[in-house]
């Protein structure tokens, strides 16, 4: 037995978080997403199974999934970057605010409702899909990014937006950006970058909240961050990242958008079905 389940049930387990580790990496580098929608379900069982209370599950899916995000992220961005694709201007501009962004989104966690920020985003992510399988060229807010004090403005509201439902930003980042009439594999290489932005104060606050909760927790656990989960799912992610990041760059366009509209359209509607 471990932790309570047996040896063939751990197997499985582990197996699972692995599994979703990689793929979490391949969506990474392919879409600048962190993955963070199929780390997330794939904790929950884990900790359902292992017996954590139902109370602090959910942080801690959260939390170890922000982890396993951080060198995800890295990965990804360091791939890209080697191929000269993302916007370091937009990154510097976005860096402070996310930040501060990231702070305000842990403070109003607290107040305000999940049901509610998860039919938010899945709106905005079904409008995103939408245009991105729709390819309207015509669907811009404007031909060039706008100035210093709005993207600032942008950077804050993506870091409040996914420290509250728990991703690394790239599904928001890439809608903002391609609206702006960015090219979709610079917005993609771009929000890779974003996810290191966010996933770092975020984790630091989610380790710090569960500490008074450690009692409740699984062994191996800093806060809301399990060290067994971020293990697990961690090496496979880094790994697969440059290899979705190469795949990015062989798509054309209009199919890196067609396949990237899908994949919002798919989580969207597991959104709603959730709230």
């Amino acid at each position: 037995m471990i932790f309570g389940v047996s040896y063939q049930e751990a197997a499985l387990l582990a197996g699972g978080l692995i599994a979703a580790g990689a793929i979490t990496g391949v969506l990474a580098g392919l879409f600048g997403v962190g993955g963070g929608m199929f780390i997330v379900p794939a904790l929950y069982e884990v900790f359902r199974l292992l017996g954590v209370d139902e109370s602090v599950r959910t942080h801690l899916c959260v939390g170890t999934s922000l982890a396993v995000i951080i060198p995800t992220s890295l990965r990804s961005y360091q791939a890209h970057l080697k191929r000269g694709a993302p916007d370091r201007e937009v990154l510097r501009l976005w860096a402070a605010p996310v930040v501060i962004g990231v702070v305000a989104g842990a403070g109003l966690a607290a107040i305000v409702s999940g049901g509610v920020l998860k039919l938010v985003f899945a709106i905005v992510l079904l409008a995103s899909g939408v245009k991105m399988l729709a390819g309207r060229d015509d669907w811009k807010i404007s031909a060039d990014l706008p100035k210093p004090p709005l993207m600032r403005v942008y950077g804050g509201a993506i870091g409040v937006l996914s420290t509250l439902i728990g991703i690394g930003g790239g599904s928001l980042s890439n809608l903002l950006l391609t609206l702006y009439d960015v090219p979709i594999h610079r917005a993609v290489a771009t929000s890779s970058g974003l996810g290191v932005l966010i996933s770092i104060p975020a984790v630091i606050g989610y380790a710090l909240i569960g500490l008074p909760h450690l009692g409740m927790l699984p062994p191996g656990s800093l806060g809301y961050v399990s060290l067994i989960g971020f293990a697990l799912c961690a090496p496979t992610s880094m790994a697969l990242a440059p290899a979705g990041a190469a795949l990015a760059h062989r798509f054309s366009r209009r199919t890196l958008e067609r396949v990237f509209g899908v994949y919002q359209v798919v989580i969207a509607l597991r959104f709603i079905l959730a709230v």
